[in-house]
């Protein structure tokens, strides 16, 4: 079974239990890029259906445009807190990467490079 195969397996393991919210832990980690964008297609849909998503990622990329919130985290703590346009800024991800970023944003996706 591929990763993305994998992936939504569990993903249908865990709607059978009706959830109110899903947790997504790096998500798209090892998939490739069919898999990386069936799999953000998958979490808007259940976005849109009424699922919360609570998304723990590294990559802007797998942030969905629904999502409204994010929280910024270094070293434990919360760095920043807010509307996901007021915080996927290059100046929060820069005081918290250590490096210059530059990010774009593309049909309702941020992207870093």
């Amino acid at each position: 079974m591929s990763s993305g195969e994998a992936r939504r397996v569990l993903i249908a393991r865990a709607l059978v239990h009706r959830p109110r919210a899903l947790l997504f832990d790096e998500p798209t980690n090892s998939l490739d890029v069919f898999a990386h964008h069936s799999l953000r297609n998958t979490m808007s849909t259940l976005a849109n259906s009424g699922i919360g998503i609570i998304l723990v990622t590294h990559e802007l990329s797998d942030v969905i445009p629904e999502i409204d919130r994010v929280v910024l985290m270094s070293n434990g703590r919360i760095a920043a807190d807010g509307g996901k346009g007021d915080i996927l800024r290059a100046d929060h991800l820069e005081a918290i990467f250590g490096v210059k970023v530059e990010i774009g944003r593309r049909d309702g996706y941020y992207h870093l490079w």
